[in-house]
């Protein structure tokens, strides 16, 4: 048997091939393997997964061949000469070393079974024969890649096996334990002050998901602490969206949503469904347990991805198993924040009173629902109307609706209890409702004058829309004559007749006292340079001490003669007015404090002066 010391060298083997790789070795290779005899297929139920399979005659030409002709070879001669000896010892050492292969193979096996009972020093002992089997291995490139996958494998088992302190999550979980550090208490006090109103609605959302939330724990045989997670999460909300695109109750980003099962397409979002999203979460959480073993370990991987807490395992080393906050002091801010987040909420909802908050006994209740199933595009809220219930229930009922529109197709509609039957009588009265979200496109034909800006507010659409609609090359040159398709969005149709334009904003006179609202980018030269003044002219008009302008801040601007500076008329582009005024483009924009992104509009007086 093999000590400590040595399972932390193979520990710090896998350290250093993890952060080499740039993919996992999830597959040993079939031709060293197909020619294994006795041993039953191999299926390893971990993430690194190795299956043996038989691949029919081309795998059998593997170290069993080589036998046989070498031993048609010595019956065809009566001399046995020395070169003849040294090959035939040379297939028996190659026939030992694969034989060797396959037996460690069959031991990882066996420790993996042993591992999900839970009797982990068995287990790690088949490793110990495992790895000692192959050990000793040096022979040609086929045995030698092999030696280096199952090495890679036994090495990253032994960290697995070690940092699974508890049971696996399919077994009995203990409870998540209650810390009490300085970082605890200082999201303790967090929830006391400034986020004391968060927590208390938080809590008073949480009565209408937990009850289903504790049930699925319950099932899964998980921790029910963590039916408190969505707090820290989403603060209960169904529909809370991140930055980083996470979404509702359980905050998955996309990717992570669709590993664990959960669609989207253009009616539904899968993430706010309650009862899905949280047998996904659940799902994550329970790979995450296998893969680390203790529930501290899982909540900051939960955050912030397994990848990124096995690199600082691998840092750590063997440091980390003694202590979880050794690792928590490695993990980025946010991580580090969230898990004594998450243990404070467990102990203010232990004990509220000890930590002086009164949270309310009158909190959201659970909606009693029944199912029935319709192919009809309706809205939320004319369903409501007809069934006279509340439109909220039915869309906190059905909240992975995006846009409160029951699919053209197969739907499970959530309704109140005791609702059916009138749903039955009145679902043909309930007018069907426009396709919701997706842009619906009409055609214009440019006319002389026209800017994109002003073709986009005629149809209620917007510029970036109609560059990205007919893959326009430049927001600022568009040619009479030719035809744009135009997107427009929602459910009311604009006709091309029915745009009213904007009055036009006439040029300021000459010593006229106007107002002008300091948007980004601006600055006192630039402003000045547009109504044709000063910059102390501004400065004194205003009682400006310095040149530092705010975004918002209102100016009163006395305008000059106005030969620096073009009011924008309709139909004119970036393009246009730079080339009437014999100015590149780029020259412009840098004049206006203006970008490629940005938009004009009729009215707007822009400088034009080099």
């Amino acid at each position: 048997m093999f000590t400590l010391r040595f399972r932390v060298a193979l520990i710090s083997f896998l350290s250093f091939f993890l952060l080499s790789c740039s993919f996992p070795i999830n597959i040993i290779r079939d031709e060293h393997l197909n020619n294994s005899k006795g041993v039953p297929d191999v299926s390893v139920a971990s993430e690194d997964q190795v299956n043996v399979k038989e691949n029919g005659k081309e795998s059998s030409s593997a170290v069993g061949e080589d036998i046989v002709e070498s031993n048609e070879g010595s019956n065809s001669s009566s001399e046995i000469t020395p070169n003849n000896k040294s090959s035939n010892g040379d297939q028996q050492r190659q026939a030992q070393e694969q034989e060797n292969m396959d037996q460690a193979l069959e031991l990882l096996d066996q420790s993996q079974i042993q591992w999900e009972k839970g009797n982990l020093d068995n287990s790690l002992s088949l490793l110990d024969q495992a790895y000692s089997l192959i050990l000793d291995v040096d022979g040609e490139p086929r045995i030698a890649w092999q030696k280096d996958d199952l090495r890679f494998m036994i090495a990253k088992r032994i960290l697995e096996i070690y940092t699974s302190r508890s049971n696996v999550a399919t077994g009995y979980q203990s409870e998540i334990p209650l810390a009490m550090n300085a970082d605890v208490k200082k999201e303790i006090r967090r929830y006391q002050r400034g986020e004391r109103k968060f927590f208390i609605d938080s809590y008073k959302r949480s009565g209408r998901y937990r009850p289903l939330i504790l049930e699925k724990l319950k099932n899964a045989g998980l921790p029910e602490e963590l039916s408190w997670l969505p707090l820290v999460e989403s603060g209960f909300k169904i529909k809370a969206l991140s930055s980083a695109r996470a979404l509702g109750l359980w905050q998955f980003i996309p990717s992570t949503g669709y590993k664990f099962g959960l669609k989207r397409d253009h009616w539904i979002d899968e993430r706010m469904d309650i009862e899905k999203s949280t047998q996904a979460a659940i799902a994550f959480m329970k790979s995450l347990h296998e893969i680390f073993g203790d529930w501290q370990t899982v909540l900051a991987a939960y955050n912030c991805g397994e990848g990124r807490v096995l690199r600082v395992i691998s840092r750590q080393h063997m440091n980390y198993l003694d202590n979880f906050w050794d690792l928590y002091n490695q993990l980025p801010v946010e991580t580090a924040q969230y898990v004594p987040r998450f243990i404070a909420v467990l102990h203010i909802i232990k004990d509220p009173k000890k930590y002086g908050m009164d949270l309310p006994e009158n909190i959201d209740k659970p909606i009693d629902y029944e199912v029935v199933r319709t192919n009809k595009c309706m809205r939320l809220k004319d369903i409501s109307h007809h069934l006279k219930v509340p439109e909220n229930e039915l869309v906190a009922l059905n909240s992975e609706l995006r846009f409160k529109v029951t699919p053209d197709k197969e739907y499970d509609l959530k309704i109140p209890r005791g609702t059916a039957e009138r749903f039955a009588l009145v679902v043909n009265q309930i007018p069907k409702a426009k396709l919701p979200g997706s842009a619906r496109y009409v055609r214009h034909r440019i006319k002389k004058g026209e800017s994109l800006s002003t073709i986009a507010r005629k149809y209620g659409s917007s510029v970036r829309a109609i560059v990205r609609a007919n893959h326009l090359t430049s927001r600022h040159r568009i040619r009479a004559g030719k035809t744009l398709k135009i997107p427009l969005r929602g459910y009311t149709y604009v006709e091309e007749g029915a745009f009213e334009p904007s009055k036009r904003i006439t040029k300021p006179q000459k010593g006229e006292i106007i107002t002008y609202n300091v948007k980004k980018g601006s600055s006192l030269w630039v402003i000045a340079r547009r109504y044709d003044t000063t910059v102390s002219e501004i400065k004194k008009l205003n009682g400006l001490q310095s040149n530092r302008l705010k975004v918002g801040q209102v100016l009163s601007i006395r305008s000059g003669s106005g030969k620096n500076s073009y009011v924008v008329q309709k139909g004119d582009c970036i393009g246009s007015i730079a080339e009437k005024h014999k100015l590149s483009v780029h020259e412009l924009l840098r004049l206006n404090g203006l970008s490629k992104k940005d938009n004009i509009y009729p009215g707007q007086v822009i400088v034009v002066a080099r």
